[in-house]
């Protein structure tokens, strides 16, 4: 939300003008306003507004990715040139989260700013295609739909930045915001956004999405395949409420296939110039102080002979070692998920649902049905069948061992998540780099500044 920290200037700007919000309309040719496109937007206008979605719904990975998975310590994000990556976001030395946090400041970054700016993205592009007298009313839902689809997933990141400080989910207006709501308004308003999501694009018809995707949806790219994916983030969702039948539900109308590939999902691309480069790349062994490494607590607790640890984890031939004010660390191990700086990013898998299926199956106490979802991701990774107890408690923590290892450093920080949501932050370890585990961060600055002076 840039224009808060705009509007905020203005209103500092009182002592020395007379009406610092009587401000001139500014005519911008290459950042048309919304007005322009609410009325008769032509496809190509739609596809534009379209394809900036989808770049802005990717624009939290690197920050999500770095931040959150450090917090749950499946990484550390090793930066020589700025030893705050290490002692801020691991809480060293004393270390906590203020509004100034490093990394986040005055507009929150990749876990705040960005996806607000995607959702207004959204509202964009349901506003060109809903007035739009060129598209079908069938188009017209199924872009709808699919910027929904979008914002409900954002929505979910500041929502789980923040946590119990709460979340503005009215920002149709952005110079007049709602007050923050509570984690469970948030999420089931985030439900009701996906929920029409469903509506809009089962309005659409069965055919092929009516304008161009990125090849981040080139296997979901029809209006059927994109009802699993928005039932897919449903079900996400639903385990976050701990709305267990729902998080089945929403399952069986997802892409889950549990004899299906498990990496199979849509994704992020990332096309190299003049688009951008995957930002989790890094080359292997090659000399840098700047590099995501793998948290030591991932190698050590590993089981014996699981597959994904060699298709994750590669060992360095020299560590990266990094001497801070703190603990000082050493990287042994780097990411090697990416082929090359244009792999895509998944955002949600197959592997996940099944995950989650578990989970679900777990808390309805239906013991055979979660034992079955866990030993497709144990078979998966090479391991031999799950059996130890089947108390619910005994489930649940082999069920987070596995999303340890199977959705290890996803740009979603889903450790972290996990343990707050199961009341394990403790379980996270802090040996290591002498940290601290945090359960949530405050508000950024500008949304504080803003209700102060702007009385939002």
């Amino acid at each position: 939300m840039k224009r808060y920290n705009i509007i905020y200037v203005a209103i500092l700007g009182f002592l020395v003008s007379c009406n610092p919000l009587d401000l001139e309309t500014a005519v911008d040719p290459n950042n048309p306003s919304t007005t322009s496109i609410a009325s008769n937007a032509t496809r190509e206008q739609v596809q534009f507004l379209l394809t900036g979605l989808e770049s802005r719904h990717r624009d939290y990975v690197t920050n999500v990715s770095q931040a959150w998975n450090t917090f749950g310590r499946e990484i550390w994000f090793l930066n020589a040139s700025d030893p705050r990556f290490q002692t801020d976001w691991l809480g060293q030395a004393g270390r906590v989260p203020d509004r100034a946090y490093f990394g986040f400041g005055t507009t929150g970054g990749g876990s705040w700013a960005s996806p607000y700016q995607a959702i207004k993205q959204g509202d964009a592009v349901i506003t060109a295609a809903t007035g739009s007298s060129l598209l079908t009313q069938a188009e017209k839902s199924a872009v709808t739909g699919f910027s929904k689809m979008i914002q409900g997933y954002q929505f979910m990141i500041p929502a789980n930045f923040v946590y119990d400080n709460g979340i503005r989910i009215d920002v149709k207006d952005p110079l007049k915001p709602g007050k923050f709501v509570p984690y469970a308004d948030a999420l089931n308003y985030i439900q009701t956004i996906l929920q029409d999501a469903d509506k809009d694009l089962s309005a659409a018809g069965t055919g092929n999405f009516p304008l161009r995707l990125t090849p981040g949806f080139s296997n979901f790219n029809t209006i059927p395949a994109l009802k699993q994916v928005n039932s897919a983030i449903l079900a996400r969702l639903n385990a976050y409420r701990k709305d267990w039948q729902g998080v089945l539900t929403a399952l069986n109308g997802s892409f889950m296939n549990l004899t299906g590939d498990l990496q199979r999902g849509p994704a992020h691309p990332f096309l190299g110039p003049p688009d951008a480069f995957n930002p989790l790349f890094y080359l292997p062994n090659a000399a840098t102080t700047t590099i995501i490494a793998v948290h030591p607590s991932m190698i050590d607790d590993a089981l014996p002979g699981d597959l994904r640890v060699t298709r994750k984890f590669f060992k360095r031939n020299t560590p990266v070692v990094i001497t801070t004010d703190g603990t000082p660390l050493s990287g042994s191990h780097q990411d090697a998920r990416w082929a090359n700086n244009t792999t895509p990013i998944p955002f949600i898998r197959n592997e996940e649902l099944i995950l989650l299926k578990a989970e679900a199956h777990a808390n309805l106490n239906q013991v055979n049905d979660a034992v079955a979802a866990i030993n497709i991701i144990r078979k998966s990774a090479g391991l031999a069948d799950y059996d130890g107890a089947t108390t619910t408690s005994a489930l649940i923590t082999e069920i987070l061992f596995q999303r340890r290892y199977s959705l290890w450093a996803e740009p979603w920080g889903h450790r972290w998540i996990d343990a707050r949501r199961y009341d394990r932050l403790n379980t996270i370890p802090t040996s290591y780099d002498k940290g601290t585990i945090f359960k949530q961060f405050p508000h950024p600055q500008a949304e504080v500044n803003w209700d102060i002076y702007a009385g939002g």
